[in-house]
């Protein structure tokens, strides 16, 4: 099972500049059980749009049947690392 955090975000974004050291924390105690895609909107706005992304920073776990779990705004690491053992991480 593939899990992956998909972190949508732009540079202007205050608030995504806090989640960052959370996700950083989570990747280093978790190693290789996920993988993190970062997603500028601002450059991959048909990304964001497939996702139907409105609001910075939003973060989307999905695995192999697709999303798990959607956040919005800044999500404190119990709730993400909830949604990856959910997911199969």
């Amino acid at each position: 099972m593939t899990v992956t955090l998909k972190d949508f975000y732009a540079d202007w974004c205050g608030p995504c500049k806090t989640q960052d050291p959370i996700l950083e924390d989570i990747q280093e105690d978790w190693g290789d059980r996920f993988q993190v895609e970062k997603v500028n909107v601002d450059e991959e706005q048909d990304v964001a749009n497939e996702y139907q992304v409105r609001s910075l920073p939003t973060l989307i776990v999905e695995n192999d049947d697709g999303v798990v779990e959607r956040f919005v705004g800044v999500t404190q690491r119990e709730d993400i690392e909830g949604a990856l053992e959910s997911a199969g991480a």
